[in-house]
């Protein structure tokens, strides 16, 4: 539990930060999740309620804090082997409804993360596609990994 203690301290030391976050402390964040690896329900609880909780600014860097744990976890680890990722998709709808919460500006970083899960298969486009409609304030409704049934976006 300490490793989880070390990663949320870590994370939520962002809410002070102005953005851009820097790349060192992207990769201590990244660094502080791997080593919790074990606990890894824990880490991404604790970066959903991170990016439901921060300031409409801090939800890219959020964003990147899923895209730097996943990429380093399938990289270390490889794509079979990888749990963040998985873990992440089960409440991927809201936590995206939640990153959408931020300015106009930001929802095209957003969708650029979004482009590059794509085109580097990082997610199938089944899941990414319905993330993208919500950008665009299409309703949503599609079933998330764990099947709680038909989600709308705000």
């Amino acid at each position: 539990m300490e490793a989880v203690n070390a990663f949320n301290m870590e994370l939520f030391s962002m809410i002070d930060m102005k953005p851009p976050i820097s790349r060192a402390k992207m990769m201590s964040i990244t660094k502080a999740a791997i080593k919790a690896i074990k606990l890894y329900k824990h880490v991404v609880q604790i970066v959903e309620k991170f990016i439901k909780r921060c300031k409409p600014e801090l939800k890219v860097p959020g964003l990147y804090v899923v895209d730097s744990i996943v990429r380093q976890s399938r990289h270390q680890f490889g794509v079979d082997k990888d749990v963040f990722g998985p873990r992440f998709l089960k409440n991927f709808t809201d936590t995206f409804q939640n990153l959408y919460n931020c300015s106009e500006d930001d929802k095209s970083k957003i969708v650029r993360v979004l482009n590059l899960w794509q085109k580097n298969g990082v997610f199938d486009m089944d899941i990414i596609q319905p993330l993208m409609d919500m950008a665009n304030n299409v309703p949503v409704s599609f079933c998330t990994a764990n099947n709680r049934g038909p989600t709308h976006a705000v």
